[in-house]
């Protein structure tokens, strides 16, 4: 994989091709996008019942999480997910691990660091941390898809205290819709540093692409079975 400078200035999507070319890749993205997600909330649909009611099963609360992120050009947006984590949890502890990552860059693997996503997290339930390993608490965010504050594939999401941290170089990545997963969760997942992920997903954005969209999401299930670098 390329290696990016963090000043880079590698022209992006819009100056890549030309605006008619780039309009209708972004078009036909958006329609890949929708029809896709109807298509797996079709298929998935039974698994996400039988999740629901284990949510409910095992842990008291409400079976969703609407959760702030920021989305493309730092608009904020509510993200839907299953409820992984206790009802009353302290988001402080997070904040302050996720803040440090980035001011500091830490390479996961240093100073018994292994990925972006904090290990061991007090918060997380029992079946959560199963969701979670598999990102089958993600699967809802096919809905924010649908409304169109998402796509199937781009840079994760940040939060709101990642993006209060973010230098400005860090921002670029907020240059297209998010997506459920992309070329950093498929080909590295939380096993690089910060600066690293930034790097990937803005590989991304100038190569974006149809059928660079098409291989991301069929290694994701692939990433996703193995459980590989999974928080």
């Amino acid at each position: 994989m390329k290696t990016m400078t963090m000043e880079s200035t590698k022209p992006l999507l819009s100056d890549l091709r030309n605006p008619a070319v780039a309009n209708s890749y972004l078009l036909f993205k958006r329609l890949l996008d929708v029809l896709i997600a109807l298509g797996l909330i079709v298929l998935f649909g039974p698994l996400m019942l039988l999740i629901m009611a284990g949510i409910r099963i095992s842990s008291p609360g409400p079976i969703f999480y609407w959760q702030t992120r920021i989305g493309k050009n730092g608009r904020p947006f509510r993200m839907l997910k299953f409820r992984s984590m206790q009802v009353k949890n302290d988001p402080d502890l997070h904040r302050a691990y996720v803040q440090k990552l980035i001011h500091e860059n830490i390479q996961p693997g240093a100073s018994g660091k292994s990925n972006l996503k904090m290990l061991g997290d007090p918060r997380i339930t029992g079946l959560g941390k199963y969701l979670r390993k598999f990102s089958l608490d993600e699967l809802p965010q096919f809905f924010n898809v649908l409304r169109g504050e998402m796509s199937m594939v781009g840079p994760r999401p940040s939060l709101p205290y990642e993006y209060e941290v973010y230098k400005e170089w860090h921002k670029q990545r907020l240059m297209v819709l998010p997506g459920i997963t992309g070329l950093w969760q498929a080909m590295a997942r939380n096993t690089v540093s910060f600066d690293d992920m930034v790097r990937i997903d803005m590989e991304y954005i100038q190569s974006m692409n149809l059928w660079l969209d098409l291989k991301i999401m069929f290694l994701t299930p692939i990433v996703m079975i193995r459980g590989k670098g999974a928080g």
